[in-house]
């Protein structure tokens, strides 16, 4: 068996997966949401402190599998370097008292293979990663083959829904908060530009919706924002984050009709996306591949599922070697 860990941002997780099955054995994950939503978003150093107090508590219930693993596997990049470090920590400390390798697992890959928990992989596919810190197309055609296509210029999907949730208090993760105001509210009511609407390129960009929204909502506060108002917002600003997606990725079906696609990451999670990119590949005649709800947002299944092929492929590191990485430019 493989014992996998994530810590890249704030959900500390463990896994345990059969090496020969791919059974998940056991998965646990604690959410620091709570602690956070104080704040309106992530603080990376309380975040590093309670992966400290939960990692412990989860991996205690995982005592009984250390006989038979055969490697621990830890996220290193990309992700928050002081919670990454966490992760990394303990898995070198495993390493070192039970005498067994290192798989060094690039988050974003665990995100594609969250597609493929307890199943084989399916290569080629083309991914749509939306979270709160990527918003990317990548064409894979194997774990060790991916390229990524287009990304944001600036800020993610998700983190425009973190953001225009905290604007007007209403909590964080704003991802969840912002769709069931939207389901009340008009969509019409605020016409907010929809991103590089006239730009021939395939890539995103946020901060100009951002921004457009925070105006608004600066103008709507002159005479106290209600509740049927923060609705409105939420559902004008959710149909343009979304319209501006599926422009670009229509743009890249017109170029290249995958023949599998597939949406994945914590914000694969909204409704009106996914319901949007079922119709362009029910249209296209393209395949489409989802993650289980409880496997879209950060876990260690997902993790454990890489590893799973790292380890067929004899990928380890070195204890002296493993280091932790903000961001990625490739997949290597």
């Amino acid at each position: 068996m493989i014992l996998s860990i994530e810590s890249s941002c704030d959900d500390s997780s463990i896994a345990i997966t059969d090496i020969e099955t791919k059974e998940l054995i056991y998965h646990k994950k604690i959410s620091q949401e709570l602690q956070h939503s104080v704040y309106g978003g992530v603080v990376p150093e309380l975040a590093a402190r309670l992966h400290v107090e939960a990692l412990p508590k989860i991996l205690e219930e995982c005592k009984d599998f250390f006989p038979k693993l055969k490697a621990i596997a830890v996220t290193n990049a990309p992700g928050l370097s002081v919670t990454l470090m966490e992760g990394v920590t303990m898995a070198k400390a495993l390493a070192l008292s039970l005498e067994l390798p290192i798989i060094a697992v690039n988050h974003l890959k665990g995100h594609i293979y969250s597609l493929f928990i307890e199943k084989e992989e399916v290569f080629p596919i083309t991914i749509l990663l939306v979270s709160g810190g990527h918003t990317q197309i990548i064409e894979a055609n194997s774990l060790n083959d991916m390229k990524i296509i287009a990304s944001t210029m600036d800020d993610s999907f998700g983190e425009s829904f973190d953001k225009v949730s905290k604007m007007m208090g209403l909590g964080y993760p704003g991802g969840p908060i912002v769709q069931e105001k939207a389901l009340k509210g008009n969509e019409d009511r605020f016409a907010f530009p929809i991103p590089l609407r006239q730009s021939p390129n395939i890539e995103f960009s946020y901060s100009g919706l951002k921004n457009a929204v925070r105006l608004q909502i600066e103008k709507l506060g002159d005479k106290e924002i209600n509740e049927q108002d923060m609705c409105d917002v939420c559902a004008s600003f959710e149909k343009t984050a979304v319209a501006h997606i599926m422009q670009k990725t229509k743009k890249y079906f017109k170029q290249k009709v995958p023949s599998n696609f597939a949406i994945v990451g914590g914000a694969s999670a909204n409704i009106r996306l996914r319901t949007a990119i079922e119709e362009l590949c029910e249209k296209n005649k393209t395949k489409l591949f989802l993650s289980q709800l409880k496997y879209c947002s950060d876990n260690a299944a997902m993790i454990g599922r890489v590893a799973l092929e790292q380890y067929n492929q004899n990928n380890f590191i070195g204890i002296n070697e493993i280091d932790v990485q903000t961001r990625l430019k490739d997949f290597k």
